[in-house]
């Protein structure tokens, strides 16, 4: 028998954690109207302030809308799936970085905001990758991503200064059709990534810049990718709301 671990949150965080597991797997669907504040207190067993106060945080989430007169919402698009390596090859000429265009194919606004570029030391982890010595330095590119211009992901990417320096990669300014396009034409055309995915707590950067609700966990991916010879070009760390985002990969079985 599993030993017993007792959820020592409050009631309305647990039953708003129940409700939440519904809405992502489905079995609340998108644009389907929640059961009255009444049908859920008798469900869980609680008091209707109690269920008031797990829907409000819901409400923060952005996973219910209330709607005047009508009752409470699950919201039309709540968790919103990525595909990874639709975003790395290399945007056609002419055409924008492909967070616009993947965003584009669903209806969606895709758009950035440069925060920050720079020569820095970059993490430890970071430095590892690059093979830096002690004290060495790399490329920084800090960006908002925004998706119908809601924050959608923060991203670092960080590159090898003997290639980025002098190049449009120190400029605070968007690179037409993004990295990708930049490193391939530099001639180090991405040729594989490798992404290591976790969940942690956000920093409070985070949660200011995402704007996210309390008690929120993010979902950080971390990117290497590679050119000829796999030297590795280019160092990721991208943060995103753990509910409100879904990573999808396509692999072939060997």
């Amino acid at each position: 028998m599993p030993r017993e671990h007792p959820d020592s949150r409050p009631q309305h965080r647990q039953i708003a954690a129940e409700l939440r597991a519904e809405i992502l797997s489905g079995d609340l669907a998108p644009n389907s109207k929640m059961q009255s504040v009444r049908d859920l207190g008798e469900r869980f067993g609680v008091v209707i302030q109690t269920i008031q106060r797990s829907l409000k945080v819901l409400k923060e989430e952005r996973l219910l809308t209330g709607r005047a007169g009508k009752g409470v919402y699950v919201r039309e698009t709540t968790q919103k799936v990525i595909e990874p390596t639709s975003y790395m090859p290399p945007s056609a000429p002419a055409e924008p970085y492909s967070w616009a265009t993947e965003a584009a194919k669903v209806n969606q606004r895709g758009t950035s905001e440069i925060l920050d570029v720079a020569e820095v030391q970059p993490p430890a982890q970071v430095a590892e990758v690059l093979s830096l010595p002690e004290g060495g330095t790399a490329v920084m590119r800090y960006r908002l991503m925004l998706l119908d211009d809601e924050p959608a992901e923060l991203v670092h990417s960080y590159y090898p200064a003997e290639i980025a320096l002098d190049t449009a990669l120190t400029n605070r300014r968007r690179i037409r059709g993004g990295s990708p396009t930049l490193l391939a034409e530099m001639g180090h055309p991405p040729r594989e990534f490798l992404d290591r995915v976790s969940v942690r707590p956000p920093t409070p950067e985070e949660v200011r810049l995402l704007e996210l609700p309390e008690d929120i966990p993010v979902l950080r991916t971390f990117r290497i990718v590679y050119t000829n010879d796999r030297r590795p070009i280019e160092v990721s760390v991208m943060v995103k709301a753990g509910h409100l985002y879904e990573l999808q990969y396509r692999l072939p079985i060997h």
